[in-house]
């Protein structure tokens, strides 16, 4: 696919790791929507890198979700990310508002990035979730599919007025 054309999608970015139990809920969340190729690109990683900065510049909107230690009341978090710099000793792995940051100053792209952020509780190495992070995963499957309705919904009301 040319830059040109994905440029005007959307990419849904699954951060985790299956093999320690509720990490891998980015990717559960992610595998989810695989199917929806006509929304949005889906990509799953272990954590973020220096690359994806790249990949991310290619894309208006990206939606990246990864499992959280933190306790939400709702069982997850939804936040826009901001483009920051930061001085880390690592490259191993990067905040999401570093990879935005280098989008944003190697490619002279920034787009629209939010953080999905689902809590987790069991991080051991086996596969499959907890009962709780399955509980979590289903209350943020059912916001994103509510939140991408309407936002649609929006857009397609906006560009029928033109």
């Amino acid at each position: 696919m040319n830059a040109a054309k994905m440029a005007t999608r959307q990419l849904l970015l699954g951060i985790g790791n299956s093999g320690r139990a509720d990490d891998g809920l980015g990717w559960a969340f992610a595998e989810a929507f695989s199917g929806q190729t006509d929304l949005f690109a889906v990509e799953l990683r272990y954590q973020l890198q220096i690359e994806d900065a790249l990949l991310i510049s290619t894309y208006q909107r990206v939606v990246i979700v990864d499992a959280s230690v933190t306790v939400y009341d709702q069982g997850y978090s939804w936040s826009r990310c901001q483009p920051r710099r930061t001085d880390a000793f690592t490259t191993h792995q990067l905040a999401p508002a570093t990879v935005v940051y280098l989008a944003q100053e190697l490619y002279q792209c920034t787009p629209e990035v939010y953080v999905l952020a689902i809590s987790g509780v069991d991080w051991e190495l086996r596969t499959g979730l907890s009962p709780t992070a399955e509980r979590n995963l289903a209350k943020a499957r059912a916001f994103f599919g509510e939140k991408w309705e309407g936002d649609r919904n929006r857009k397609s009301e906006v560009g029928s007025r033109k």
